[in-house]
């Protein structure tokens, strides 16, 4: 995989595209500074910290990934994730999970795996990222309502009772500095469409605060000792053996979670710009930013739908406009972070609170419910685990859940159906002169997928059916698209016991289930003589083998019972048969 400047992202690039790839990148660094902030914030650890991410990882998520508008950086996803992790191993511990999941990321995109994700249920990433919004907008109550002595916990229901515990701690003034930063961010794109709504709610707000109440309301130079107007210095976290056994499960989670966040924005970008991103090298982009991410402090990061929305409805043309976003909020860290300490927590809340209501997708989720079948229940598992429990158990139990409802429905799609002998008229597209009547045939015809889950069903099926032992058992395949192993098993099982007393003749079977047949010899076990294009040609073979065996019941059937006819009919059905399977 090559990575390099001049290549697709930056096909047909001109002075004009510069121009409006250094707009969209201010504007979108204008957006990401208080959306990094107020992450690392409710993540738990210093708000500088999801600055940093944002710079770094946003310069190199944008130069290496493989998506032309994508804007990385700390999101509100990785939120809850986060805290359990700095809560349950600490900050330290953090920087070492982020580095291992960013190289999982990169074995990922190496090993081609990109385009596994969007074999994840639409149920399941709803139902988790629905999840996850009610916690991020639940966490955010405390800062809202101004509640003192507010304990983190890493379990949903823990939380909730912190804030029933002290909600007698509410402070009028937090709740004022809150409604001003909620209106002006549900107002602005209606009266101020070209300026970004969260920096006019945080700076609004912050005057508001400090002009009259300057002492009154928790600020983050109060609750964080302020924000360093310099670089981030370079620290290469104590990796040890332990400690990558010990965080490998939760660095699985910000991977595939990372993974997932990336390629829905690279998903969404495509769409609203008519462009195809490379899912893999996009995953080993992601992979190295959040290595390099932690050396600095940084956070895990991926890409930002609203972010990367704002790019593209900005006129971002290639990648440099993301780059340029974490160029301006490193310029805006070094001029104005001192400014920054003065944002009351109570501006952050009400970001969150609307990023929370953003990401939770709740017209998906009511359609979704209102349907009633298997993926309601598995979008609702998933959500409740989610709140309830952890994102790991939430992911793992939805997609179990999802892969047994699948199995099920798959499995009954699968059905056997005889045609012959019956009283119905099911063959009237056949000859009946040729069909009708005789005892030694039975005809059945197959449908859907025969593997694990339909595969005992389908033998089952069939050998109650068949209340005589016929002579010539004929199974219609046309209509089976797939076999596993295990359809293969069973339906060897049919084979070797119709043998035993008689023919089997296939006709119609499709390219993967004779793949199968061949690769386990099953093929040449029933012959290749005995596999058929059409049905009609299975039961003339089939006919013909009965008159051979000069079956009583078949005297309507017009064959002349000469040695001489029998070969010329055996050699010219041999002949068929093996030129429908050159």
């Amino acid at each position: 995989m090559k990575w390099n400047l001049v290549d697709n992202r930056f096909a047909h690039y001109s002075f004009a595209s510069v121009r409006k790839d250094i707009i969209s990148g201010i504007i979108v660094g204008i957006i990401a500074i208080p959306l990094g902030m107020a992450f690392a914030i409710a993540s738990g650890v210093k708000p500088e910290f999801g600055i940093y991410t944002t710079i770094i990882a946003g310069i190199l998520i944008s130069l290496l990934g493989g998506s032309k508008f994508q804007i990385g950086g700390p999101t509100g996803a990785f939120i809850p994730i986060v805290l359990g992790i700095v809560l349950s191993y600490g900050f330290e511990n953090l920087l070492i999970a982020g580095f291992l999941a960013g190289v999982i990321l990169i074995l990922f995109g190496v090993f081609k795996l990109g385009s596994l994700i969007k074999y994840i249920p639409r149920s399941v990433t709803i139902g988790f990222t629905s999840g996850i919004a009610v916690i991020i907008f639940t966490g955010q109550i405390s800062n809202f309502f101004g509640l003192q002595d507010i304990e983190k916990h890493e379990a949903f229901l823990a939380n909730m009772g912190e804030i029933l515990q002290h909600i007698d701690t509410v402070s009028l003034y937090s709740i004022l500095t809150a409604v001003i930063c909620l209106v002006i961010l549900l107002l602005s794109p209606k009266w101020f469409p070209k300026l970004p709504g969260p920096l006019m709610g945080l700076i609004i707000s912050t005057i508001i605060a400090t002009v009259f109440y300057p002492n009154e309301i928790a600020t983050i130079d109060s609750m964080y000792g302020g924000i360093p107007n310099t670089l981030p210095s370079f620290h290469l976290p104590a990796l040890t053996w332990d400690r990558i056994t010990l965080l490998i499960q939760p660095a699985f989670v910000i991977a595939i979670l990372g993974a997932i966040e990336s390629l829905l924005s690279a998903v969404v970008a495509d769409g609203m710009t008519n462009s195809k991103h490379n899912s893999n090298k996009e995953l080993i982009g992601q992979g190295i930013a959040n290595m390099v991410a932690p050396l600095f402090g940084g956070i895990p990061a991926t890409g930002a739908i609203a972010r990367t929305a704002t790019n593209i409805k900005s006129g971002a043309v290639s990648p440099l406009s993301g780059i340029i976003h974490g160029i301006v909020v490193l310029v805006i860290l070094l001029v104005l972070a001192p400014f920054a300490g003065k944002i009351p927590l109570a501006s952050m809340a009400p970001l969150l609170m609307v990023v929370a209501w953003n990401m939770s997708e709740q017209k998906s989720f009511r359609t979704i419910l209102q349907t009633k079948t298997g993926d309601s229940l598995v979008l609702s598992v998933t959500f409740l685990l989610t709140v309830f429990f952890d994102l790991t158990t939430a992911v793992e139990i939805g997609l179990f859940l999802a892969i047994i409802i699948f199995t099920k429905r798959m499995s009954d799609i699968m059905k056997t159906s005889q045609l012959l002998p019956s009283h119905l008229n099911k063959l009237e597209k056949l000859d009946e002169k040729r069909s009708h009547g005789c005892p030694q045939i039975s005809i059945f015809d197959v449908e859907g997928p025969l593997f694990f889950g339909a595969a005992q069903a389908f033998e089952q099926t069939l050998l109650r059916s068949i209340h005589h032992k016929p002579g010539i058992l004929i199974l219609r395949m046309g209509r089976v698209p797939f076999m596993d192993l295990t359809g293969e098993a069973y339906f060897a099982n049919i084979i070797q016991s119709f043998s035993k007393h008689g023919k089997v003749l296939i006709c119609g079977i499709n390219p993967q289930p004779e793949s199968i047949l061949r690769k386990t010899g099953l093929f040449e076990q029933i012959g290749a003589n005995h596999f058929f294009i059409h049905t009609g040609e299975a039961i003339d073979y089939g006919l013909f083998l009965v008159n051979k065996q000069q079956c009583q019941g078949c005297n309507h059937f017009a064959f002349q019972e000469c040695e001489t006819f029998s070969k010329q009919q055996e050699q010219g059905m041999d002949k068929t048969a093996s030129i429908a399977f050159k």
